[in-house]
């Protein structure tokens, strides 16, 4: 997939459903595979890590994934789509969600290696998701899609979005993880998928 239209925004790409070329831009500019592979240790420090959040510890060892990463999968929670967009809030959400995958689904930890909340904050999921990511070689093993969990990036989004739009916040926020992933990783705008395109 290839785009030569400067003209297309990056709220126009978003609102066509999150999908390949949908969150793989930087302010007007598309990530193109030119603009693959930061250098490692790339400035990641606006993404919450499992330490400032306060998580639990995995219930189990994780692994880290022989094969390569290939693409980046985009979720929803189905969680309520609260107004408050505080850091506190999101912090919160990353703790109930690690104890709904690890106390409800059995799981290790939690399943996706990144969430982004309501307000735009990002933080780290499974545990050495962000040390991998800033690595740009290899992924955790997760458990948020089954048949990818070794080769794809899995993001949830807070809130449910059959309805309604997900607010401004969210949408620059996962823009800008997207393409810190696609950089790092070496991947393009077409190897962003949703969630539905698997399962």
């Amino acid at each position: 997939m290839h785009f030569d239209h400067p003209e297309l925004d990056r709220r126009t790409l978003l609102r066509a459903g999150l999908g390949a070329a949908a969150v793989a831009v930087v302010g007007s500019e598309l990530v193109r595979p030119a603009a693959a592979h930061a250098a490692p240790g790339a400035d990641l420090d606006w993404i919450i890590s499992c330490d400032e959040w306060a998580a639990r510890p995995p219930a189990d060892p994780l692994s880290v994934s022989a094969t390569p990463t290939n693409k980046i999968i985009v979720h929803h929670m189905a969680f309520p789509n609260v107004t408050d967009y505080s850091e506190e809030h999101a912090k919160q959400l990353a703790r109930d969600c690690q104890d709904l995958h690890m106390d409800g689904n059995g799981w290790s930890d939690t399943g996706q290696h990144f969430t982004v909340s309501r307000g735009g904050h990002v933080l780290e999921g499974r545990h050495g998701s962000l040390d991998r990511l800033r690595a740009g070689d290899r992924q955790m093993i997760a458990a948020h899609c089954p048949g990818e969990n070794g080769r794809a990036i899995g993001i949830e989004n807070e809130g449910t979005y059959v309805t309604e739009t997900p607010p401004e916040e969210l949408l620059d926020s996962l823009a800008r993880l997207c393409a810190a992933i696609c950089r790092q990783y070496g991947l393009h705008a077409h190897d962003i998928f949703g969630h539905w395109d698997f399962r």
